[in-house]
């Protein structure tokens, strides 16, 4: 008995240790499992990100367009109130000709920004 004895004692730490390597081993690919769930998760928010972020650019793109686009009709607006302006302070000192040319001018500038946008144009609703 007792050679037998011993030869159980001698294997015991080695089962032991067996033991400990494989509980060691499932604990680690647990924790790789929850690793990899992580790196997933964070990838998906990446992804969603970039994605916000592309929808953001394509929105400033389209204020930027239409900024410049109503800075245009400003300048326009600005371009027609002078020409009134100045059609008016002929008629006042009596420069019907100037009058007469700023006139026609105006009516031009307005013709050619409705052809560019496309709208129709207004007859002269004079008699």
């Amino acid at each position: 008995m007792a050679p037998r004895r011993m030869k159980q004692e001698a294997q015991n730490p080695e089962m032991e240790k067996n033991l400990k390597v494989r509980v060691e081993a499932k604990r680690v690919k647990a924790e790789m499992g929850k690793i990899r769930e992580d790196q997933e998760y964070i990838r998906e928010e990446q992804r969603k990100i970039i994605g916000r972020f592309g929808e953001i650019e394509r929105q400033c793109d389209q204020l930027k367009e239409e900024t410049e686009m109503i800075m245009k009709q400003t300048v326009r607006t600005r371009i027609k109130v002078v020409l009134m302006f100045k059609i008016l302070k002929a008629r006042e000192g009596g420069d019907f000709i100037q009058a007469a040319t700023l006139t026609h001018f105006l009516r031009e500038f307005v013709a050619r920004e409705r052809a560019n946008a496309g709208l129709p144009e207004v007859k002269d609703e004079l008699p």
